[in-house]
């Protein structure tokens, strides 16, 4: 288990490496924050004053490497607009981000293991083809436009739910979080389901092929030659086995639904970090953008070395596997 977790670490610092070099010439080969920040009307002197200030009169090599540099010990730079460091910024806004996709998943997972697993046992029933046409259509429909319709109909024409905002936050641990509240989970709600339906579809096809291919192995028939209940076959064994690859994908897919909520926080006003990665990107706030992009690597190469862990867990060959290699 230790040499399985140093290569995986190993690996894990690679890719950011990787990560942190595409990420910073990608970030400067988009336009030149100079025409943006500062006045057509400034003198010469004034804009290589500004120019001298932010570091951008440096060879791109060597803005990188003072960028590693300061980013080991803990900078990833200072905005440009509001003069604090980037990293600060992000994690101002990660709290609210990071509920919502908490939400999200918990809701993918609550829904769609069980769902999954009813159109897997019952794969010809009206219940099971009903749930897998629905699911098409979760993955199906832009997330953009899924918001709108809850909008128009949970909150304009019902006027259940609000239609916008995180609502009141109540400190938890130190960290600000809405779902305490009966309004702060009412703000929630619309966001986190506008969120959660397309992880929602795919746990639910996941489930369902596990199911079906869980159902028809040797282990199964041994359960229920041995007379075990349907219930325990299906709760035990089956769905021990599905886990394993329903673990890796929504682990992966969380970090893709705190990288992606960009639309849902943009429709429901939500406070996170997509109004912020927004607005940097509109007037080309380069170190914002770069810690963006590169905390959002970090939580993928974390997310995925727990999924790692968790998988190697379940499944002690792969991690027999990577210590053999």
């Amino acid at each position: 288990m230790p040499a399985f977790l140093l290569r995986r670490l190993l690996q894990s610092a690679v890719v950011l490496l990787a990560m942190s070099l595409l990420v910073f010439a990608g970030v400067h080969a988009i336009g030149n924050p100079v025409d943006v920040l500062i006045s057509p009307d400034a003198s010469q002197a004034e804009r290589a004053r500004v120019i001298a200030s932010f570091g951008l009169d440096q060879p791109l090599w060597r803005q990188y490497l003072l960028f590693l540099k300061n980013a080991v010990q803990g900078d990833i730079g200072t905005s440009y607009i509001y003069a604090t460091p980037a990293l600060g910024l992000i994690l101002e806004r990660l709290p609210a981000t990071l509920e919502l996709a908490l939400a999200a998943i918990f809701i993918a997972v609550a829904f769609g293991i069980p769902l999954g697993l009813w159109a897997g046992l019952r794969p010809d029933g009206v219940i099971g083809r009903t749930i897998m046409a629905a699911s098409i259509l979760g993955v199906s429909l832009p997330t953009f436009w899924v918001g709108l319709m809850l909008i128009m109909l949970f909150a304009v024409q019902l006027g259940w739910l609000p239609a916008g905002g995180r609502g009141p936050t109540t400190l938890l641990l130190g960290v600000p979080v809405s779902f305490l509240s009966i309004e702060g989970l009412r703000h929630l709600l619309l966001p986190a389901v506008n969120l959660a339906l397309v992880n929602v579809a795919l746990v639910i096809r996941l489930a369902r092929a596990g199911t079906l291919d869980a159902m028809r192995q040797d282990y199964v028939k041994f359960a229920r030659a041995k007379g075990l209940s349907a219930g325990r076959i299906v709760g035990v064994h089956v769905l021990k086995n599905i886990l394993v690859p329903i673990v890796t994908v929504v682990a992966l897919q969380f970090g893709a639904v705190i990288a992606f909520s960009i639309v849902t926080e943009t429709v429901f006003a939500w406070p996170g970090m997509g109004k912020l990665i927004i607005d940097s990107i509109r007037v080309l706030d380069r170190p914002v953008i770069v810690a963006y992009m590169m905390l959002v690597a970090a939580l993928f190469v974390a997310i995925n070395l727990a999924a790692d862990l968790v998988y190697s867990a379940l499944d002690p060959r792969v991690r027999l596997t990577g210590e053999d290699t």
